[in-house]
């Protein structure tokens, strides 16, 4: 027996779903962002409180002891998760989403026969299964439990090809007979499929992929809201969709490349490899002090930071810098590619972490005219967001990139661990440029050596 009446439950669904899109909302800024997750949150906890209240459960004693134990799980590993690491967990919970969507879909066969229902029963399961799989390749690529290059096998074109037939097979026998049998097959087609699509994918590629399994996983949802005839699936669904597709197209459109070409490069070697060869070409190093001298004597200073920033987990002594160079009358501001670190907003929600003030933390568009005024460039952990390969070099992985123009200050100073390659496994000729300085050594070690010489001018 339900304890709400049909007008309270479709109210309390309809405030989860505003809360959902506000969430949305203030995730477009970084000085709204914790808001939204806030109500988010809000809204999810509003709709699982509603299903209690509104429909008759059975086995209700089994869902609190699930429930509880998948609290028990995620709230320490949310908790203890480190930033360079929030992709991997974003890819988890991504597949974590779509693999439920697809479990759902599959034990509803059998429960109505309409073609509409069946469609969206067929949808779910592939697409679930897909985003699945796929999540749990691209968490064990970031995670390194893998090689990041890309993987490929002889005929994969080929099989691909028929997974896809036998998928659109599968899909419709599904629809005609609703036989559970035949599901199960499909799912399993999907799994296949996923792991298929991700494992050619390689290098700066994979947080793109993520971002688009996520977009499915939304498009699963959604999906899942119609056989459960659920509306807050279908709006949550949706919404998640939705943005995640438009985030796939910034973040492609920010590599220069197409999503098709994302997915299918690596068939025609397009792919961003990830090489770990070390250059033995000659460079300009200096040591902590040759950095402060000319960080310590500038006017004007743009900080370009990186992943290597955030594996250091340097950004509170990188804030400290700033203020110390700024007490001398320094304008220092920071220079963020869409795509730096390895997913977007990761070097805004970094630094932020480290009380970085907003106002300094400008994007692509707004910073590259402002380099030619820079006295001093000071690249910290970033690689392939400066390469000018991106514009030089046709056949480079990144070529077509737009890049940060950290080339076109005075001066330039890397900081850097080695001469390995960035993520996308290119050379960067910026590195060889008579005015480029290296800085050798932990992101964070160097920092706290440049901010005591600093501090000693």
């Amino acid at each position: 027996m339900s304890l709400i009446g049909v007008e309270v439950e479709a109210l309390l669904y309809l405030f989860a779903a505003v809360c959902f899109i506000l969430a949305l909302k203030g995730l477009s800024s970084p000085k709204s962002a914790r808001r939204g997750n806030l109500l988010g949150a809000l809204g999810a906890l509003v709709g699982v409180v509603t299903v209690f209240l509104a429909e008759e459960l059975s086995n209700i004693g089994w869902i609190l002891i699930v429930i509880g134990v998948g609290s028990a799980l995620s709230v320490p590993a949310s908790r203890m998760v480190k930033m360079t690491q929030m992709p991997q967990l974003v890819a988890l919970f991504n597949g974590v989403g779509g693999g439920a969507a697809a479990i759902v879909a599959l034990l509803e066969l059998g429960v109505a026969d309409t073609l509409g229902f069946l469609i969206a029963v067929a949808f779910t399961i592939f697409v679930g299964s897909v985003s699945f799989s796929g999540s749990v390749v691209t968490f064990a690529k970031l995670q390194e439990l893998m090689t990041t290059r890309p993987v490929m096998f002889k005929g994969q074109p080929i099989v691909m090809v028929l997974l896809s037939v036998a998928t659109v097979t599968g899909a419709v026998w599904v629809v005609a007979d609703g036989n559970l049998l035949i599901g199960t097959i499909l799912m399993v087609i999907g799994l296949v499929m996923g792991v298929l699509l991700v494992l050619p994918v390689g290098g700066a590629d994979v947080p793109i992929v993520i971002s688009l399994l996520n977009a499915m996983t939304g498009l699963a949802v959604a999906a899942s809201g119609l056989v459960l005839d659920n509306t807050l699936l279908l709006v949550a669904g949706t919404l998640v969709g939705a943005s995640g597709t438009i985030l796939t197209r910034a973040m492609a459109s920010a590599m220069g490349r197409s999503v098709a070409n994302t997915i299918f490069g690596a068939f025609k070697g397009g792919s961003t490899a990830g090489s770990t060869e070390m250059s033995d070409r000659p460079v300009k190093s200096g040591s902590a002090e040759d950095v402060a001298i000319l960080l310590g004597y500038a006017q004007r200073v743009i900080v370009v930071p990186g992943y290597g920033l955030a594996v250091a987990q340097a950004q509170h002594t990188m804030y400290e810098l700033t203020k110390a160079l700024e007490e001398k009358g320094i304008e220092v501001v920071f220079g963020i590619h869409p795509v730096a670190g390895r997913m977007p907003g990761h070097m805004n929600v970094l630094l932020a972490e480290a009380n970085v003030p907003y106002e300094v933390l400008q994007e692509m568009d707004e910073v590259n005219p402002q380099f030619k005024t820079a006295d001093v460039c000071l690249v910290v952990g970033a690689n392939d967001v400066v390469n000018p390969a991106a514009k030089t070099s046709p056949g480079s992985p990144i070529y077509g990139m737009p890049i940060l123009n950290a080339g076109d200050a005075k001066q330039v100073v890397f900081l850097k661990r080695s001469m390995r390659p960035g993520f996308a496994g290119i050379e960067n000729e910026l590195l060889f440029e008579q005015n480029t300085t290296l800085l050798f050594g932990d992101a964070k070690d160097s920092l706290s050596k440049v901010l005591s010489a600093v501090k000693a001018l």
